[in-house]
């Protein structure tokens, strides 16, 4: 039997983590990288270093592989159209992910399809911004590029028309949402393969902090049965509708209805293994990324329940301490149950270089544990 070659655009982490997934599933793993410092690229062994934005360089890439995949949603839309005419199996394809691509194209068909969204529109300049804003309840507004933003970039809290001004002058489509009053984030992850099979993992509480996740919580503490169920059945019909090949995520608001009981709003869409799904490789049977990896290649998915009743992820951000080894020692020797993944990058203060998971019968300790090793990581605390 001839196993399949897979070909990843994109050298990240997200990368790096899914090639160490394929390993036991037998799969040849390709990489189209931007350099060979890239994360993946440090541990794959079939790298192509080039510009996933040119054609002919992606059309070389992909000669060879069974299925392209990837872990940004960076390609342009028509370079996967032009891939698929030359008979490239695309997954995502173009038709799905440019619902991760484009905000704007995303909110318009999520509401197509009644699922609940923050209200929102695509506005002209800042004067329509303010018109936005007097339609709803007023300043403070949220402003996205619709193309490009990620980790909060691209995205901006204006409480003006003044302030509004900033996210025009770079000259794409710019949407205005409703700054939501919401009780938390949440995060509610599926895979599903080509023939429709679909699982779907516990919905996740997402604590970020300055626009970057810090902590996940899976299973969200305290998420009543049914808005968890309602959650997980709303990213599989999102799934299913969008057409989406592989993993999604689905960021959501917690709301309260007016009669106080929760509800969720969608936030964004992902279409690749996602931040808040790492939790699953040392939490759950099957992770995110081998179940990613089974989807794209129309594989049986993997099952996707927790091993344990809690399980917490902490990312890892780069501190004033570019060796972080004699920190990553200490926190080995301190919690031999500590499952730490590093992701090969250099060192710089705010970059995500790595995470932590932990899990256990007792919440508490675990989110100790977890919030302990990266702190003491990034060198927030010495004991």
């Amino acid at each position: 039997m001839t196993f399949p070659v897979v070909g990843m655009v994109g050298g990240g982490q997200l990368a790096r983590m899914t090639h160490e997934a394929g390993i036991p599933l037998g799969i040849r793993f390709r990489l189209l990288s931007d350099t060979p410092q890239d994360s993946a690229a440090q541990v794959v062994s079939d790298v192509t270093v080039g510009d996933y934005r040119d054609l002919d360089t992606l059309r070389a890439f992909a000669a060879g592989c069974d299925v392209i995949t990837f872990d940004h949603e960076h390609v342009p839309t028509e370079h996967l159209r032009a891939l698929e005419a030359d008979g490239i199996a695309v997954r995502p394809g173009p038709d799905a992910l440019v619902h991760a691509q484009d905000k704007a194209v995303m909110r318009r068909r999520l509401a197509a399809i009644g699922v609940p969204c923050p209200r929102n529109r695509v506005v002209a300049d800042p004067d329509d911004v303010v018109r936005f804003a007097a339609e709803g309840a007023g300043f403070p507004v949220v402003l996205k590029t619709a193309r490009g933003g990620y980790d909060g970039k691209g995205v901006w809290v204006v409480r003006s028309k003044e302030e509004a001004a900033e996210p025009f002058r770079a000259g794409v489509p710019v949407l205005a949402e409703e700054k939501v009053d919401f009780v938390r984030e949440l995060a509610a992850n599926v895979v599903r393969s080509p023939h429709g099979q679909a699982v779907a993992y516990p919905v996740v509480e997402s604590i970020q902090v300055d626009g970057v996740c810090d902590t996940v919580i899976a299973p969200a503490p305290g998420l009543p049965d049914d808005v968890s169920a309602s959650a997980q059945q709303l990213a599989l019909n999102v799934a299913r509708e969008l057409g989406v090949v592989g993993h999604l995520a689905v960021e959501l608001f917690e709301v309260r209805r007016p009669d106080g009981t929760p509800a969720v709003l969608v936030n964004e869409l992902a279409m690749r293994p996602h931040n808040s799904g790492h939790w699953t490789m040392d939490g759950a049977a099957t992770s995110q990324f081998a179940n990613h990896l089974r989807a794209v290649l129309d594989l049986p998915l993997g099952d996707p329940r927790p091993r344990a009743p809690w399980t917490v992820m902490a990312n890892v951000l780069g501190g004033d301490f570019p060796d972080m080894y004699p920190a990553y020692l200490h926190c080995m020797a301190r919690d031999p149950g500590l499952k730490i993944h590093m992701y090969g990058k250099d060192v710089k203060p705010g970059r995500k270089v790595g995470h932590v998971n932990t899990y256990g019968d007792d919440l508490a300790d675990v989110r100790e544990r977890a919030a302990h090793a990266a702190g003491y990581l990034r060198g927030t605390i010495d004991e």
